[in-house]
């Protein structure tokens, strides 16, 4: 009997030595984590109010264009660094000579009520892209009705252009409609459509419920997972965006707990949001650079013609000190007229500009200006002094960046007269030319073709964007060959020698990038933002990001 206990002891024994060796072992080569888990909701609000869900009127509103990212997509979709990467179309092909463009659409894609993307749908909307009454921006309009579209079969459609034009692409990003709903409507009844209000897309989400005000003004937009997408499913199931009148309300819906995310930080509010302990603050650099314009036309009394007086008053900016004090650290300083982090922005070669009084100095003085003592003024050898008004939109910010530059400028003996002028009108005084220098804000499109703004046939008063009235002709044949060069590597050489001798001569003083800040409370994993064309890229991501969680077991060596 004793021995028969004792082997049971025994084999007792062995079982709780094996246990402790296999836990141990597990315990040495895997864990346990949390990863994504599909589901749950995320709720964000958004300053200002959606006027029109349709991709093809969203270009002006920033709260029209939140819900289009996330309902719509186009044939191609701009990537993280400003190029083109497809999206419906699965890929395509350019002839030899940059003229025509072969797309084949994705076989999968479907519009949210279950019906196939195809051809139709390409040619229904580039046909209201190319209706003379086309509502939208003018250059998009103007551009699609140089392109015959082309049917080849379901699947397939054909751009020709009317001669080589490299930015082409970025025009293919725009969302398509769908021709089986809204067949036989014309341009210029696109805003009346109540297809607006209850879009069907192909993107991502699909708009489950909104919220109306009496008078139609809608608060709220469910969007809900589209479960048969054809791209990368996301883990979240549903997107509520709340409208608020201002960011002000926005932000303060966040501090009330009704949100989890807030689509746009001001630089007001950042103190506020620091202070918020589970307010994770996400920055990208967006599409705007603000510049200051030196008027070329203007050279009665002003030597802006002169490049040495140009480069003296870029090295008498402290942008840093700009950014530092005025912007609180939000924006970035580019080194050329190009954005920074966008596939065509090098400093390779590129004369920089650090804030140097001394350079200025001894450029001014090489230029003929010498500095009166006694009434502390630059004077030139006639003894007029340098003095210039700057033209400058009467908003808060944009006064504020416009003083520091007026007392920077003022260390080396320059007097500079602010003019502040509604913003709406700011871009009527720059189309004349009738300024002398002018902070403005200049939006740079996905493709970085400098042509509208730098070529010597856009300089002339009403002409086009050439604000500064700059003619430089190694610059125009620089931008001319661009436009029409389809291999990306030419381009790149050619645009790298653009910023070089763009900041030699610095017709405009590149000043900074404004940065785009984020709110997403701490509860939100894997979000990530990149530089933005439109506020609608910050969801570039999307299918990464997460709010509920499972606990998995791995291998250490996973």
């Amino acid at each position: 009997m004793f021995r028969k206990i004792g082997w049971q002891v025994l084999l007792v024994g062995i079982g709780f030595l094996a246990s402790a060796v296999i836990l141990f072992y597990m315990a040495a080569t895997y864990n346990t984590e949390f990863r994504p888990a599909p589901g749950g909701t995320y709720v964000e609000s958004v300053g200002g109010y959606p006027q029109s869900l349709n991709p093809l009127l969203s270009f002006y509103n920033d709260a029209d264009n939140d819900v289009v990212s996330l309902v719509y997509s186009g044939l191609t979709r701009l990537g993280m660094y400003g190029e083109v990467e497809p999206d419906l179309a699965v890929g395509w092909e350019i002839d030899f000579s940059g003229i025509t463009y072969t797309f084949k659409l994705n076989r999968s894609a479907l519009w949210h009520d279950g019906a196939y993307v195809t051809a139709d749908d390409v040619l229904f909307t580039t046909s209201l892209l190319q209706d003379p009454d086309y509502p939208g921006p003018p250059d998009i309009g103007a551009l699609w009705r140089s392109v015959q579209v082309i049917r080849v079969d379901d699947y397939t459609v054909q751009f020709a252009l009317a001669q080589p034009y490299a930015p082409f692409l970025d025009y293919t990003t725009i969302p398509l409609l769908p021709a089986h709903r809204l067949s036989g409507i014309r341009a210029a009844m696109l805003p009346s459509l109540e297809f607006n209000r209850d879009p069907i897309g192909t993107g991502p989400f699909r708009v489950a419920e909104r919220i109306e005000t009496q008078e139609g003004q809608i608060t709220q937009v469910t969007l809900r997972r589209f479960p048969r997408y054809y791209g990368e499913a996301p883990y979240i199931e549903n997107i509520l965006l709340r409208f608020y009148p201002t960011p002000r309300a926005a932000f303060e819906a966040y501090q009330d707990g009704l949100v989890e995310g807030i689509s746009r930080i001001p630089t007001e509010l950042l103190p506020e949001a620091f202070a918020e302990p589970n307010l994770n603050l996400h920055s990208a650099t967006t599409s705007e650079m603000v510049m200051v314009y030196l008027n070329s036309f203007v050279t009665d009394t002003l030597t802006f013609d002169d490049t040495r007086v140009r480069q003296a008053l870029f090295y008498g900016l402290d942008r840093q000190a700009l950014v530092d004090n005025v912007l609180m650290g939000q924006a970035v300083l580019p080194e050329t007229p190009l954005l920074p982090g966008t596939w065509a922005y090098s400093t390779e070669g590129v004369h920089t500009y650090r804030h140097d009084i001394a350079q200025a100095q001894s450029l001014l003085a090489d230029a003929g200006w010498t500095r009166e003592w006694v009434t502390d003024t630059l004077r030139d050898a006639s003894g007029q002094p340098f003095a210039f008004s700057l033209l400058v939109a009467n908003e808060q910010q944009d006064l504020a960046i416009a003083r520091a530059l007026v007392a920077q400028w003022s260390r080396l003996g320059i007097s500079v007269t602010l003019e502040g002028v509604p913003p709406l009108a700011l871009s009527g005084v720059l189309e004349s030319r009738t300024y002398q220098a002018a902070l403005a804000r200049l939006v740079i499109p996905g493709d970085p073709d400098p042509y509208p703004f730098w070529h010597e046939t856009q300089a002339l008063p009403g002409q086009g964007q050439n604000y500064a009235g700059f003619r430089d002709r190694r610059i125009s044949e620089i931008v001319e060959e661009a436009r029409i060069t389809v291999n990306r590597e030419r381009r790149l050489q050619l645009y790298q020698e653009f910023q070089q001798r763009f900041m030699e001569e610095v017709p405009a003083l590149p000043l900074f990038v404004p940065v785009y800040t984020y709110g997403v409370d701490a509860r939100v994993n894997g979000e990530q933002i990149g530089p933005l064309m439109h506020t609608g890229d910050r969801f570039r991501t999307i299918a990464n990001w997460y709010v509920l969680q499972r606990r998995v077991v791995v291998s250490i060596q996973e």
